[in-house]
C-alpha cells in the first residue's frame, strides 16, 4: 500500500502545496497514520495519510474485504496564530485510525467524538465529516477500488453536536450558514441554537 500512500501524499501536495511540517502516530494494531501540515497565508490545514491504506468496511461482516470499500483522508483548516492548534496531530490521527480501530465508517454527515478537545483549550470535542471535493478532488483508483476521498472536518462545540444529533447535519450546517459562523475560527463559541 505504499504505492497507494504515494499517490495520496501527491494528491495533497499538489493541491495544497508542500507541507511544512509532519508527524506520525502508530496505534496498536493498526497501521502507521500520519499528519502532514499545510501553511497557506494565514490558513493552516492538516491533512491526514495513512488512513486510506485499507478500505472501510462493514463492521459486522465476517472477513474484512481488503481491496472493496470506501477510503478517505481527513482534512482539518483552522485559522493560523489563533490557538496551539498543532496539537491536533494526535486527535486527528485517533479519528484517523478510527476505522481501523472500531470498525467505523467515516462518511459525510458522521460526527466523530473524541471526549476531549481538540487541541488545549479548543471549545470542540468533536468534528462534523463534511462533502467531499472543495478543496482536493477525490483519487481515483484502479478497479475494483473505490476513489480515496479527501473528507472536511467541521469542528463541533458540544451542543452543537448535541443539537446536530437531534436536528440532523444539513440543519447544523444551515444553522452555521445563516449565522455566518466562521468555521475556520479555533477560538469560536457555539452557534445560536434557539
Amino acid at each position: 500500500m505504499a504505492d497507494l500512500l504515494a499517490l495520496v501524499e501527491a494528491r495533497l501536495r499538489t493541491s495544497l502545496g508542500e507541507p511544512d511540517a509532519r508527524a506520525a502516530v502508530t496505534f496498536l494494531g493498526t497501521d502507521r497514520i500520519e499528519v502532514l501540515r499545510f501553511t497557506a497565508g494565514d490558513l493552516v490545514r492538516y491533512a491526514t495519510l495513512g488512513m486510506s491504506a485499507q478500505p472501510m468496511g462493514d463492521p459486522t461482516a465476517v472477513v474484512a474485504d481488503p481491496v472493496r470499500g470506501p477510503r478517505a483522508e481527513l482534512l482539518l483548516t483552522v485559522r493560523a496564530g489563533l490557538a496551539d492548534t498543532d496539537k491536533v496531530l494526535r486527535p486527528l490521527a485517533v479519528l484517523a485510525a478510527s476505522p481501523q480501530v472500531e470498525g467505523l465508517v467515516v462518511a459525510p454527515g458522521a460526527s466523530l467524538d473524541l471526549g476531549e478537545p481538540l487541541w488545549p483549550g479548543a471549545p470542540f470535542s468533536s468534528v462534523l465529516v463534511a462533502e467531499p471535493g472543495g478543496l482536493v478532488e477525490d483519487l481515483e483508483l484502479d478497479e475494483p477500488m473505490e476513489p480515496v476521498r479527501f473528507l472536511p472536518l467541521l469542528p463541533m462545540t458540544p451542543n452543537e453536536a448535541a443539537w446536530k444529533r437531534v436536528h440532523g447535519a444539513p440543519a447544523l450546517q444551515e444553522r452555521w450558514l445563516a449565522r455566518g459562523t466562521d468555521l475556520r475560527d479555533p477560538r469560536r463559541g457555539t452557534v445560536a441554537l434557539d
